[in-house]
């Protein structure tokens, strides 16, 4: 873990931030977060920050410009080309594309689905545009993608900073090494994966019941 950091600190600044804006703002107008989610490098830009390479703020400003000139992108091209543009992604991403769950957000929550959205790597990809081909407005758009992406960079950020740091304090403090660390992650994992695994049968015995629903009610 410590090779790992050093690694991470010892990255040239100026590369940081651009990574730090870039695939943020690739994120939602080329579908990249399906592949590679822009958090991952303001994670790093937090990392980096705490090794001092970097001021914490300039992340923040620079994953928060990405992420809402990455949005503004997106919305554009709903706007312009209607859902229809998601139909074109490669069918490696359209794979993992959720666009019902999308327009239902987006059909309920409005201005809100964005700032909700921003928070799950495959909504963060395709909320924008649904929100352009629904006709939400532009100013409602711009002023939930500016919160969102603020508030969500600035989470982020901090995350990657204070990681850093308890993990400094753990390892000095606690003499928890980076061995009992891989442990907790890789437990972290394996939930998720569970909890995942348990999820798709249950959608799956959902949308196998829906069409009987169909029929009765016809």
């Amino acid at each position: 873990m410590d090779r790992i950091l050093a690694v991470l600190v010892g990255l040239p600044p100026l590369l940081v931030l651009t990574l730090v804006i870039v695939l943020p703002a690739l994120e939602s107008s080329t579908l990249l977060g399906l592949v590679v989610p822009g958090e991952t490098a303001i994670l790093i830009g937090g990392l980096v920050a705490h090794g001092g390479a970097l001021p914490l703020w300039a992340v923040v400003a620079a994953g928060a410009a990405g992420a809402c000139l990455g949005d503004q992108a997106g919305y554009a091209l709903g706007r312009r080309y209607g859902a229809g543009v998601l139909a074109r992604a490669p069918r490696v991403l359209r794979r993992r594309l959720d666009i019902a769950r999308a327009r239902r957000l987006v059909a309920r929550r409005g201005a809100r689905a964005v700032l909700i959205g921003r928070w799950v790597a495959v909504l963060r990809a395709v909320v924008p545009m649904i929100a352009g081909a629904g006709g939400m407005r532009w100013p409602v758009f711009l002023r939930a993608n500016l919160a969102g992406g603020l508030v969500w960079a600035t989470a982020v950020a901090l995350l990657g900073y204070l990681g850093a740091a308890s993990y400094r304090y753990l390892e000095r403090e606690l003499g928890i090494g980076e061995w009992a660390l891989l442990a907790l992650i890789g437990v972290g994992v394996a939930l998720r994966a569970w909890q995942r695994a348990r999820r798709e049968p249950a959608d799956g015995e959902r949308a196998g019941q829906s069409p009987a629903r169909g029929g009765a009610d016809r």
